[in-house]
């Protein structure tokens, strides 16, 4: 049995989660069940003062009961720097506000264990991080500069534009060959923001759905496939995409194969990454998702999983 240990959970307010596919509150579930004790707190309830990491925090307990599925405890202020595991799980966007609660996470991990690593956090962004591995994935370009984007469509035609730092499927667009939006689209990402867009080749196997698949601590453990709705060039669960049971191909096994030594060397303990058609489309380290369906659609419990990894290395 694994010594009993002192568990905060950095994430969105716990009130407003769906309890039925948050990858959050399965953990915290799981976390419960062995014993731990666990911690609620808003990343803006962190702070630096003096070298020390500290959080308004609630002592927390969780249950799978629809509109009663947590109780807590009075606030209190909470030395992160005297807990064992920091959980990282509040969602993007990867803005300024993220990247700093990486930098203020940094002055405890490891003796405080973060999952996943702040530093490889950081360093990691979704749609950046992937770029590593260009064999791997469909042609991207990641540029603010108009002239790369229209060589780009000339050869490619048909295209997927996304923001660099989104998340969620939030401001992605199918451009197609004959779509006389694209000057537009432009014009409205670079009033919005001064960051690089990323253009991709489009994956028609999209269609037929984007997996998810989750590697715990580098080594591949479950998947689902998110089947986009009909009009919808997304497959994201929380706009319209279907959640579908599969299983790895011979392609996708060696995509993880290829990843899991890099994940496992910079402390990612719970990644989720997106194939297409055979092609790695992103890595995701922020607040990664897909423990529930995987749960319901194979019976594999992943949260198991990542706290095994975790009470080994603590």
């Amino acid at each position: 049995m694994a010594k009993s240990l002192r568990v905060a959970v950095q994430m969105d307010p716990i009130a407003s989660i769906n309890i039925d596919a948050d990858s959050t509150f399965a953990l915290m579930l799981e976390a419960q069940a062995r014993g731990h004790a666990l911690w609620h707190y808003h990343v803006r309830d962190l702070s630096l003062l003096g070298g020390r990491v500290i959080a308004q925090a609630n002592p927390i307990e969780v249950r799978r009961k629809k509109g009663d599925h947590f109780t807590l405890g009075p606030a209190e202020e909470l030395d992160l720097g005297q807990v064992d595991v920091v959980l990282m799980r509040q969602d993007p966007p990867f803005d300024m506000g993220y990247i700093t609660a990486t930098h203020i996470l940094e002055h405890i991990h490891p003796k405080t264990l973060v999952v996943n690593d702040p530093a490889s956090v950081r360093n990691a962004p979704e749609k950046l991080f992937v770029t590593h591995f260009p064999d791997l994935m469909p042609e991207t370009l990641i540029t603010a500069d108009m002239r790369q984007i229209r060589k780009f469509r000339e050869k490619h035609g048909d295209l997927i534009l996304k923001p660099l730092f989104g998340n969620g499927g939030a401001g992605v667009f199918h451009v197609k060959p004959d779509d006389s939006n694209l000057n537009a689209l432009l014009e409205m990402f670079t009033e919005r923001s001064r960051e690089p867009l990323v253009i991709q080749r489009y994956v028609p196997d999209v269609r037929k759905g984007d997996k998810r698949i989750i590697l715990v601590d580098g080594e591949a453990m479950g998947a689902i496939n998110r089947v986009p709705a009909a009009g919808e060039a997304r497959s994201n669960m929380h706009v319209g995409g279907r959640p579908e049971p599969t299983t790895l191909t011979d392609r996708e096994r060696e995509i993880c194969a290829a990843i899991g030594p890099e994940l496992k060397k910079r402390g990612m303990i719970f990644v989720g990454i997106d194939v297409i058609g055979g092609y790695l489309t992103e890595i995701n380290v922020t607040s990664p998702t897909g423990l529930q369906e995987i749960a319901r659609f194979d019976g594999v419990h992943l949260e198991k999983a990542i706290w095994d990894a975790i009470e080994a290395k603590r």
